[in-house]
């Protein structure tokens, strides 16, 4: 499929850097009906109410913020290139107000500027333990009940892997300083706050299965909002509720076969009538090549967190379930002043040896399984999936999940997941779009990064997908249902939920709750009693008489 040539943007025609390295996107956010772009030195914010199709794509404000201290960034070896302010943080601080971090040559600093005006407000905030020093460091942020909580490297090294709270009414916290056993080189996807926590989604090199070498599993850890920190004797200014769990992401059989590298994590949508996140998973980078989409339901993510303690008893030994009698009470990680930590109003008046518990055995067990009990769609031998968006209210009647899949050779794949209203046992591809365009997104960097889907954004409202690449963003339509044309029962066979059959006007897009004069595509019924037929003539033949056909 072909991209517009008004679909696209790479920044601003007058900076001198954009000819030479592109945009350098590096976030998406939405909020309402606008859409903010973070990238090198600048946040570009898009009006999606009044962006229209033929106008391209157009920000209607934005703001600059460049570094002023370039020079003493390549005094210290560094490349010109990584010297420029990659805005690396953007999230809402309040209904008013952003949070924007930047790298800044090395030497992160944080602003807040109002959502509306992009206007600057108050002074600059030190953003170390906010926001990266080096804009290829991964890094999650997210405010809950006015505190930041982030997770990023701490250090210029970036040795000091952390997860962090700060701005809020609450203490500053943070998780243990240079401990394998909490944090041993993550990657860092995805936060969000549910319910009592904050959950952070990540990857990291295993300490469980060392012996293997440098083998990578992905990860949850989950914070209480409460938490206080500990005493002066134990996890003083440290979280006293920090817990983990692995994500299993697999394909059962009598040799299972692992997805083990998280690389894209959405927000919580419905499936199947309950609440679950969906993920984007890859093979270790020494084994067969291969990417699976699993789901996790949030009340499995919960339950997980029940689940037994693992510790290692020796230096060389397997790491095994701790025994429950050797486990104090209250249970280590609990919030406390709620639940079975009730009798505790703050975690500072948590018993010493559940402190020193929870420091040392922050690890559980089992990992969580996946939806369905295995991953919704794997893919072998072929491009690797880097990124995932979710529509879970798509079709005439808002009850359809729809996956949207980017990977690292630009295309874009849309799939059914199995099971939902088709019923079937296997995923359905429904399309695959090549979305990268050399002539647009193309600068300096190499071009297999270059060609890589980093960022995928869904605008249900206005029946859109953005796309982000190194050097760019596009937008595709979410159907394309006139390339059925006036064939009824191509259209209905297509089992594209965003497609339906109009007596009078063919193939069309349905935009939310369609009309009883549509017929939705993967209506059976309508496809068992009718073939190719055309709707303005009545012909049953694909290749016949067509009202929509070129004259011969």
């Amino acid at each position: 499929m072909g991209i517009s040539p008004l679909s696209w943007f790479r920044g601003l025609e007058d900076d001198a850097v954009v000819a030479e390295l592109g945009l350098d996107f590096q976030r998406f956010l939405t909020l309402n009906r606008t859409l903010l772009v973070a990238a090198r030195d600048h946040v570009f914010s898009f009006d999606l109410q009044f962006q229209e199709e033929e106008e391209g794509l157009v920000p209607n404000k934005y703001l600059t913020w460049r570094s002023q201290d370039m020079e003493n960034c390549a005094v210290r070896g560094k490349l010109t290139d990584e010297c420029y302010n990659y805005i690396r943080v953007l999230v809402p601080w309040d209904s008013q107000t952003l949070l924007a971090c930047g790298t800044n040559s090395f030497s992160p600093m944080c602003r807040s500027y109002g959502i509306t005006s992009l206007q600057q407000e108050g002074e600059e905030l030190s953003g170390q333990a906010r926001c990266p020093f080096d804009a290829t460091q991964s890094n999650v942020a997210v405010f809950a009940e006015g505190s930041l909580y982030s997770a990023t490297a701490a250090d210029f090294q970036a040795s000091d892997a952390v997860v962090y709270r700060s701005l809020g009414p609450q203490p500053p916290l943070r998780s243990a300083k240079y401990d394998s056993k909490w944090l041993r080189e993550p990657h860092f996807v995805h936060a969000l706050e549910h319910g009592e926590h904050v959950y952070f989604f990540f990857r990291e090199v295993s300490v469980e299965d060392a012996r293997l070498g440098r083998v990578q599993f992905s990860r949850v850890a989950r914070v209480c909002k409460r938490d206080m920190g500990g005493s002066p004797r134990a996890l003083d200014r440290h979280w006293t509720s920090f817990l983990k769990l692995r994500l299993n992401c697999s394909v059962p059989g009598d040799s299972t076969f692992y997805f083990d590298v998280l690389q894209a994590l959405t927000g919580p949508v419905n499936l199947y009538g309950r609440s679950a996140v969906f993920g984007v998973f890859t093979t270790q980078t020494n084994s067969i090549p291969g990417s699976a989409v699993c789901a996790f339901y949030l009340d499995d993510i919960e339950r997980g967190f029940e689940g037994k303690f693992k510790e290692q008893r020796s230096l060389d030994g397997a790491w095994t379930p701790v025994s429950e009698d050797r486990v104090p009470s209250p249970r280590p990680g609990s919030c406390a002043g709620v639940g079975v930590a009730a009798l505790f109003p703050s975690s500072r008046d948590l018993p010493d040896d559940v402190l020193t518990f929870i420091k040392a055995h922050p690890l559980l067990d089992p990992a969580v399984p996946p939806a369905t009990h295995q991953p919704l769609l794997t893919l072998t031998s072929r491009a690797l999936l880097t990124q995932v968006a979710v529509d879970g209210m798509a079709g005439p009647y808002s009850n359809t999940t729809v996956l949207f899949l980017g990977s690292n050779d630009g295309t874009v794949l849309k799939v059914l997941p199995p099971g939902g209203q088709s019923g079937g046992q296997e995923p359905i591809l429904l399309e695959e779009i090549d979305a990268y365009s050399p002539s647009r997104c193309s600068g300096k960097r190499a071009a297999q990064t270059a060609r890589r889907v980093i960022g995928l954004e869904l605008d249900t409202e206005g029946h859109r997908l953005f796309v982000a690449f190194s050097g760019c963003i596009i937008y595709l339509p979410l159907s394309r249902c006139a390339r059925h044309g006036a064939c009824r029962r191509s259209c209905l066979a297509s089992q594209d939920p965003y497609c339906g059959w109009d007596s009078s006007r063919g193939c069309v897009d349905i935009r939310g709750p369609g009309g009883t004069d549509v017929d939705p595509a993967g209506n059976q019924e309508s496809m068992e009693h009718n073939d190719c037929q055309d709707g303005a003539t009545g012909s049953q033949s694909g290749t016949g008489d067509s009202a929509y056909a070129s004259s011969p």
